[in-house]
């Protein structure tokens, strides 16, 4: 009950542009790990939610609330309806010669320490046979330069991290880099982004799902990392 009503004292301090409804919050309670509030806004673009242990707030940012490069243009890109996104949708990239996703944050952040992440997956599961499969065949470029991550506050910290996207088959949560909030009553804007703007080649066959924002040190037992 006190990480419940935790919960609701930060949803109350959001910034009010996300028209918060806390009519609409949900508690899971009993042996879940964590109590979701359930706020969605934005149109349900945006999770919060109160781990059950420790009572830090973590958050899930939809793909469709960051600006894509050449998202509306279907050569390149396509929106996938797919149960292993909790918003239901993933941007899938198909191919493209420049890659720039981003996205910004406003937020009364409780204080702390926070990490960032990158939810992506190389190659477009579905379902046959009722069995899980990866398609591969649209996956390349991703071995001839490293994709540079960004995050950056308000508050001027900065974190930088670059990968070489692998592990076709599988949500990787590719870290970004953790951030510092002293004081929870002040407005800190974040800014977030993934690019990978080396034109000499194409790249394509990955799936966005969305940023993550977690208490540093978090984890989960089916959570896949990868740290610098």
């Amino acid at each position: 009950e006190e990480i419940f009503c935790r919960g609701v004292r930060f949803a109350s301090r959001f910034n009010p542009k996300f028209s918060i409804n806390l009519g609409s919050i949900l508690a899971k309670v009993g042996n879940s790990e964590h109590f979701l509030v359930d706020l969605r806004p934005a149109g349900g673009r945006k999770e919060f939610w109160i781990e059950k242990n420790k009572g830090g707030l973590c958050m899930s940012i939809s793909s469709k609330a960051m600006a894509i490069t050449g998202i509306d243009d279907r050569r390149y890109w396509s929106h996938l309806v797919t149960e292993e996104s909790r918003f239901h949708s993933v941007a899938y990239l198909q191919q493209i010669w420049w890659l720039e996703v981003g996205g910004e944050l406003d937020f009364c952040f409780p204080a702390g320490s926070y990490s960032l992440f990158f939810r992506l997956h190389l190659g477009r599961a579905h379902r046959r046979m009722g069995r899980r499969v990866c398609g591969t065949e649209l996956i390349h470029g991703w071995d001839a330069r490293p994709t540079r991550f960004q995050l950056s506050t308000s508050d001027e910290q900065q974190a930088t991290s670059e990968y070489y996207l692998d592990g076709p088959g599988s949500w990787i949560l590719y870290h970004v880099g953790d951030f510092v909030i002293s004081n929870s009553d002040e407005l800190t804007s974040l800014k977030y982004s993934m690019m990978q703007i080396d034109c000499t080649h194409t790249k394509g066959g990955l799936c966005v799902d969305s940023v993550a924002i977690y208490p540093k040190g978090y984890r989960r037992e089916n959570m896949n990392m990868v740290y610098m």
